[in-house]
C-alpha cells in the first residue's frame, strides 16, 4: 500500500498529535486536526511533502489553531463538520454521517460520533484499516461531555466499536497513561489491561508516543467501550472526571 501515516508532537500541555497521512506516490499528504501551522509546514518542507487537504473532527483551537495560517500560505481543502460550520468558518468541504470523499484513490467515510462536541466527525479509511478519531475515542479512554450527553456518546462509541477489529486508532492526545491509570478502578482484574499499563509505563518512560492502538486492543481494556448501558457509560464517564 503506498500510504503511510506520521504524526508530529506539539509537545504542548494538552499534549496534542497532529497526524499526516501521505501517498507515497505523489509525495501528498493530508493533515489532521492542525493546532499549529508552523509544525505542518516545516514537516512538510524538511520531508518534501505537499499538503493537499486538512481534515477537521471537531471545533476545538487545539484542533484548529493551525488552519487559518496554513491557508494563507496555500490553496486547500478544509474538510470539516457540517454541524459545526457556524463555528470553523474556513470549512470547504462540510461533512455529515455516512458521506464519503476521496484523498486520491483513498475513500473516506465519515462517522457522526456526537458527544464530546455536538458535530464531532471522525474519518474511517476501510483499504487502510485507518481510523482519525479526534477526541470522541482515546486509548483506553474518551473524550470529556463538552457539549453532548452521555446517551450520545455511548451511541458514538458503540459505532466505533463495531468497526474492523483490525483498524488501527488514532486519536489526538497522548493521554494513554492516565487513562490506563483509571481504567484499571474500573477493572482491576482485566489481565490485559494489567499487561497494556506495563507496555504504556515503559514508551512514556522512554517518552514515545502510545499511538495507534486498535479496536481489538480497545475492545479489551476500554472500559467505556465495554458498558452495557448509557446509565452505565454515564456513570463511569463521571468517575473519570473526578479521577
Amino acid at each position: 500500500m503506498h500510504y503511510k501515516i506520521h504524526v508530529i508532537d506539539v509537545k504542548n500541555a494538552l499534549k496534542n498529535y497532529i497526524w499526516l497521512l501521505e501517498d507515497t506516490r505523489s509525495n501528498e499528504v493530508i493533515a489532521v486536526d492542525p493546532t499549529e501551522a508552523s509544525l505542518v509546514t516545516d514537516f512538510c518542507e524538511q520531508h518534501q511533502l505537499q499538503l493537499k487537504q486538512i481534515w477537521l473532527t471537531h471545533w476545538h483551537p487545539d484542533h484548529t489553531g493551525g488552519v487559518p495560517d496554513l491557508l494563507a500560505d496555500q490553496n486547500l481543502s478544509v474538510y470539516g463538520p457540517r454541524e459545526e460550520l457556524s463555528k470553523i468558518a474556513y470549512i470547504s468541504d462540510p461533512l455529515q454521517h455516512n458521506d464519503h470523499f476521496h484523498f486520491n484513490d483513498l475513500k473516506i467515510e465519515i462517522i457522526a460520533t456526537p458527544g464530546h462536541t455536538l458535530g464531532h466527525i471522525v474519518y474511517f479509511i476501510e483499504e487502510i484499516d485507518s481510523l482519525f478519531c479526534g477526541d470522541t475515542l482515546f486509548a483506553m479512554g474518551c473524550g470529556r461531555l463538552f457539549e453532548g450527553t452521555a446517551e450520545q456518546m455511548y451511541h458514538s462509541l458503540n459505532r466505533l466499536a463495531a468497526l474492523p477489529i483490525q483498524t488501527k486508532v488514532y486519536c489526538t492526545h497522548e493521554y494513554t497513561l492516565a487513562n490506563a491509570e483509571f481504567a484499571l478502578t474500573i477493572e482491576p482484574n482485566n489481565v490485559a489491561l494489567q499487561e497494556r499499563l506495563k507496555k504504556v509505563k515503559i514508551l512514556r518512560e522512554a517518552e514515545q508516543i502510545t499511538l495507534p492502538s486498535s479496536i481489538e486492543l480497545e475492545l479489551q481494556t476500554n472500559p467505556f467501550l465495554r458498558t452495557e448501558s448509557a446509565e452505565d457509560f454515564a456513570r463511569i464517564r463521571s468517575l473519570k472526571d473526578q479521577f
